[in-house]
């Protein structure tokens, strides 16, 4: 008879974890024989035959790249790839930004959108300390899941803030404002720049203003995360205007950038993290001070960015004739999903399915908060293959022009309590 083990992590210090929600629902989906299963989970983009696209300008790119005899695969520095992250403050901030003009913005490249908003939580955790810093993060209620575990991991508490309204399947706006009025000053407050996840609801221009308001009289530190700019409504600048409004605000705030969706570089983990100071006589010497040490957590984290993604988005960006192919390609993928907004709603109005469905069209971007019950989603998985996250999340992208009227049906169908 074997010995009972000897471990430092017994069970009780090291419970088996339970398997990640949406990466179960996926081996969930592979594992489903049924020709007409239907992925309506998966956080990325498909075309009308439900495959991955491959960007036509990340085609060439990386023909350009593959062709270019000085290109190695030596070591970047440790920010990462000069030409990605510096004009990947300018997409975000604008060309002739202020805040790249005085030097206000240091950008450091990272590992996708996670790592950006890990990078961030860590620097936060190190140094948001000065008197009347309030260090609970403040996320929608609901936000990406991943948002909750980031920050948790580096010790920063958590807090949430009214956003999602279950009535309207819109913004629950007075509830969010009086929740970012209630916090104590000087809290950081996590904050969707464009298509939301996992609603799909974003606060108008005006709505904007009010939170940019608020959040100056409460001393608010905004931690804006971007992950889908041009991918929500084609327009990259429209898609950065939030973020423009608070940097012209004056704020003090940093941004998580991915290059995950908008460039179909899901794999590569091609993100950014900005840091942007309040205009001021000392801003440049406070950017080059957080530069430096942003350096140093990145130095002790990874050493170094990896390169193929950043050269890859690099060449688009740099490049004008490049640059408008891709923001032909975004509105390609932008218009799509906007098509499948509205054929999902009207094959639901069509077929008289019980409630309001405008909210499929009113929000944007990827994600689709449906309003369908837990039991309602686990019977379209069980009797029609369809397969969504619990909470009613679907991804706009699984929908095409060969299942929209088989999902449709079978929504309406599950909604009467057929």
């Amino acid at each position: 008879m074997a010995p009972t083990s000897i471990t430092s992590f017994p069970a009780e210090v090291v419970p088996q974890a339970p398997e990640d929600a949406l990466f179960g629902l996926m081996r969930a989906y592979k594992a489903d024989s049924s020709p007409d299963k239907v992925d309506l989970g998966i956080g990325a983009y498909r075309d009308d035959n439900a495959k991955p696209w491959v960007l036509p300008v990340v085609k060439k790119a990386d023909e350009i790249l593959r062709n270019d005899p000085e290109a190695n695969h030596e070591y970047l520095p440790i920010a990462g790839l000069a030409a990605l992250t510096s004009k990947a403050a300018e997409l975000l901030l604008g060309k002739s930004a202020p805040a790249i003009a005085e030097k206000r913005a240091a950008s450091v490249q990272t590992i996708s959108g996670t790592g950006a908003v890990h990078l961030g939580a860590l620097f936060l955790a190190k140094f948001y300390k000065i008197q009347g810093a309030n260090r609970t993060v403040y996320v929608s209620n609901p936000t990406w899941a991943n948002h909750h575990q980031i920050f948790t991991n580096v010790g920063l508490p958590i807090a949430s803030y009214p956003y999602f309204s279950k009535e309207t399947k819109g913004l629950d706006f007075d509830g969010m404002k009086a929740s970012l009025g209630e916090a104590p000053d000087g809290s950081i407050i996590l904050l969707h720049a464009c298509a939301h996840n996992p609603t799909g609801v974003d606060p108008t221009p005006e709505q904007w203003r009010e939170i940019a308001a608020l959040m100056k009289a409460k001393k608010h530190f905004p931690f804006f995360d971007t992950a889908y700019q041009g991918f929500a409504s084609g327009d990259l600048d429209r898609d950065a205007s939030a973020i423009r409004l608070f940097v012209e605000e004056g704020f003090e705030l940093v941004i998580a950038q991915s290059f995950a969706k908008n460039f179909g570089l899901y794999g590569q983990r091609a993100g950014c993290f900005h840091y942007v100071a309040a205009p001021s006589s000392d801003a440049a010497e406070i950017t080059t001070r957080v530069a430096s040490q942003l350096a140093i957590l990145q130095r002790s984290e990874i050493s170094n960015p990896p390169i193929y993604g950043a050269r890859i988005a690099s060449i688009v960006l740099n490049d004008a004739a490049l640059f408008a192919e891709w923001q032909e390609n975004l509105r390609t993928m932008s218009g799509r999903i906007i098509d499948m907004r509205n054929k999902l709603r009207a094959k639901l109005e069509e077929l008289g399915t019980p409630g309001q469905w405008n909210h499929i069209t009113d929000q944007i971007g990827m994600f689709s908060f449906t309003g369908l019950s837990e039991p309602q989603v686990l019977k379209l998985r069980s009797d029609y293959h369809i397969y969504m996250t619990k909470n009613g999340r679907i991804s706009m992208a699984g929908l095409n022009s060969r299942n929209v009227d088989y999902v449709a049906t079978a929504v309406d169908k599950v909604v009467r309590g057929q």
